[in-house]
Order: structure tokens, then sequence, then C-alpha cells
């Protein structure tokens, strides 16, 4: 369960007004639309509802949108309901053919969308997708009226439920500043990083560093334990040095505990954005080994059960054999990344 405060409507409000712009809505009477509960919509709805937004919310599992709902969000009958009451739509959903589906789908979000050159809607995407086909959704909905922002967030759910979650950002410069003030209770940092497209490539750059940290992190969590030392205090021994990192405080104490519920993030996110990291990278002829040699071990994994499981679960793959995987599984990983 979310519980959250931020502040009076008032003060919200107060901030919001000085930051409007003659472009898109206006941000202090902005009904929002929130797309995809999953492990972060939930707490990133409940936030903006918190700060006073009137929120519509739709999920393919209706049943998820039960928290937000208990919170004083509106729930949508479709699409295309909550397109007609919502001046900013946000999505934040698995991956990019969830976006495709939900925009270009009928009666998604681009059937939904009426031409108005005095009032046009902006789309918020926190989706961490393909830039390519975002600057491609960004056109199609451009030829509505719509401005596109990607704005894919770092932080995890206890970034969401903290709204402190780093928001990088792609997109019209004025758009992105009009709309700042929504973002504020989710976000304790918003960075555009140039046009549309451009957020969804620092993602994929910010997802690269996690998942090869968390991938290390648990060779070294292993290593430590088989070599006689106390693995849960290797976070604490770490905090304030150079090899510190948020996923280290997180996710260490979870690898060394195997405390792999609840699930906070899922293998097969990480994944996902490995694979994208190749994609763009084979595109633009960089060469990535690291990222690439992760993909490759996270798949392992994923194949062996754990797709759906948590990331702390990666030390499964260093432990005693009769666990999961064995050196052996990791050596011919590796001569399959190299061939």
């Amino acid at each position: 369960m979310v519980n959250i405060q931020i502040g009076t409507n008032s003060q919200v409000f107060g901030i919001i007004a000085k930051n409007n712009t003659d472009q898109g809505v206006s941000v202090a009477l902005a009904k929002i639309g929130f797309i995809g509960m999953g492990l972060m919509g939930i707490p990133m709805s409940c936030r903006l509802l918190a700060a006073g937004y009137p929120v519509t919310v739709w999920n393919r599992n209706p049943e998820k949108t039960q928290q937000p709902v208990e919170q004083g969000a509106q729930k949508a009958t479709s699409i295309e309901d909550l397109c007609e009451k919502s001046d900013v739509i946000m999505l934040c959903v698995s991956d990019t053919q969830a976006v495709k589906d939900i925009v270009l789908a009928e009666n998604g979000i681009l059937e939904s969308l009426e031409f108005d050159n005095e009032v046009r809607k902006i789309i918020i995407d926190f989706s961490s997708i393909d830039p390519e086909a975002t600057r491609q959704l960004a056109l199609q909905v451009e030829k509505k009226s719509a401005h596109w922002l990607d704005t894919p967030v770092s932080g995890g759910v206890a970034g969401a439920e903290q709204g402190t979650l780093a928001i990088m950002a792609g997109g019209d410069e004025a758009i992105l500043d009009s709309v700042r003030p929504i973002l504020e209770p989710l976000s304790q940092r918003i960075t555009r990083m140039g046009d549309v497209g451009a957020g969804q490539v620092t993602k994929i750059c910010n997802q690269m560093i996690v998942s090869c940290n968390v991938l290390v992190m648990a060779e070294v969590m292993a290593l430590a334990e088989k070599s006689g030392v106390n693995s849960g205090q290797i976070p604490q021994a770490l905090q304030g040095g150079f090899a510190d990192s948020t996923p280290l405080q997180l996710t260490g104490p979870r690898m060394a505990e195997r405390d792999y519920e609840p699930v906070k993030w899922h293998v097969k996110t990480l994944l996902k954005d490995l694979d994208m990291a190749n994609g763009l990278a084979q595109d633009n002829a960089s060469a990535i080994p690291m990222a690439g040699l992760g993909a490759e071990l996270m798949r392992m994994h994923a194949s062996k059960g754990f797709n759906d499981s948590d990331p702390a679960t990666f030390i499964e793959m260093y432990l005693s054999s009769q666990n999961t995987v064995n050196k052996q599984d990791s050596t011919e990983a590796e001569k399959e990344f190299k061939s």
C-alpha cells in the first residue's frame, strides 16, 4: 500500500501557476490520465493524487487500478474514455510493443486524439522503450496536434514511492518546461537530454550501468561467501567508497539473505533493456562487450525460471550446482557471446 503526503493543493498549484506557458495545457488545472498500473505506475499515480491532481487510470488488467481508485482516482472504462477525460496522458508500461499497442490499436490513443491547435494534449511516456520507435510514435501523434515527451525514469519502486526518481527527458524544451510542475512530485531531478528519443537513449545507458553493476554484485557476494566472509557486511563495508552504489545498498543485503520477495524489479525488464542496448550499439557501430555478455548471462538465468524474479536472484548463478547455475553454465554463456 502506498501512503503519500506531499503538501497542500494551494502550495502545489501556486508553483504551477508561475510555470505555465502558452504552449500545451494549463498545468494548474491539468487533468491527468495514467496508463499502466505496474510496480512503478501505482505509486507514481498515487503521488500525483496526493499532489492534488485529478487522475484517471487505466490498465489492461483493471483489478490493478484498485489502489489508486481507493485514493481518489477515476477508473477509465477504456483508453478512449481516459483520453477524453485527460489533458496530459501518461504511460508507464512494460516495453515497446505495449506502448505501440496502446497508442496505435483500434480505439487507442492515436484514434482517440482530436485535432485541436488551440489545446494540444501532451503525452508523457515513462516507459523504457526503443528510441526509434519513440520518434515514430511522436511523429504520428504530432499529426493529431499532440506533443510527445519521452521521460523514462530511474530509481525503482522506492524512488517512485518517495518521489525521488531521476527523469531523463527527450522532447520540445518549452513543452517539457510547461509540465515540470506536474513531474516534480515524482522526481528529484528532471534532465532534458535532447529531442524526442534522447531520453530513451539515456535510459538505455543507465540500464547498461545498472545491469552490469548488479551482475558483478552477485559475483562479489558469492565470492565473499565462498572465501569465508559474511557477505551481509559487504554493503556496509563498501558504503561511501568508490564501489558503493544504490543497487549495492538495496539489493546487496537481499542477495546475502536470499530475500527475493517481494519483487522490486524484474529480471525480464533488465534483459529487455540490455537487448535494446545491443540493438542501439549495432545501429551505431559502437562496441558494448560487457553489456552484451551481461545480456546472455541474464538470458540464461531467465531461462531457468527467473524471468519474473527479482535481480537479487542473480546470486543463484554462482551458488552450488544443486541450487541453480554452475560454473559450466557461465562458461557456456561466455562462449556463446564470443561466438
